[in-house]
């Protein structure tokens, strides 16, 4: 059994607004299978046609869970004007032709240990640069693995635990907010 949860930032003018969450079950989630054998699963926006349940998010994100069988090459398409990565989750393969891959092996790995990747395995994560299609080859056992992609909000980050905002006084001012018990009250932000 897999979960995975997607948090999005918000752009500043929205930075506050009441949270939200949807939850998606299974049976709610689109499939779309190719006629190469590969399965799609749509979580949030949409792939040949098929749209996922997941929406009106800010970065408007696209959320695929896809699955290749073994030995299959297989081109999927990225808006150009997004990011995107993709989360190996089991099997492996090579992802090919994107802008400058760069495989990060999240356990134990870190940052550090980033390099261009001869092959993504389980739990890999894949940072593209812009382009338009991601091109991968599953390995002997077949990939599945997350494709997510959003748009840039082009604004800064100031991140810390829970929290992301724009900038450092923005942080420190909710971090107080949250010690006081007002962070995101109704009240605390009139």
């Amino acid at each position: 059994m897999h979960g995975f949860q997607l948090w999005a930032n918000l752009p500043s003018s929205l930075k506050m607004t009441e949270p939200r969450y949807q939850d998606v079950k299974a049976s709610d989630v689109p499939l779309v299978v190719d006629g190469d054998g590969a399965e799609v699963r749509v979580v949030c926006g949409s792939y040949r046609g098929t749209k996922g349940p997941v929406d009106d998010v800010a970065a408007k994100p696209v959320y695929l869970d896809v699955s290749i069988p073994a030995g299959k090459r297989k081109i999927l398409p990225v808006e150009t004007t997004s990011h995107a990565f993709a989360y190996v989750f089991a099997g492996g393969g090579k992802f090919c032709n994107a802008s400058r891959p760069l495989a990060v092996p999240t356990e134990p790995a870190g940052w550090a240990d980033a390099k261009p990747p001869s092959h993504a395995d389980n739990r890999s994560l894949v940072l593209f640069d812009r382009g338009d299609e991601v091109e991968l080859h599953a390995g002997d056992e077949g990939i599945r693995f997350l494709l997510i992609s959003g748009q840039p909000l082009g604004e800064p980050v100031a991140w810390y635990g829970p929290i992301v905002m724009n900038t450092q006084d923005e942080l420190r001012h909710a971090f107080r907010q949250l010690e006081d018990g007002t962070f995101l009250r109704a009240d605390a932000r009139r």
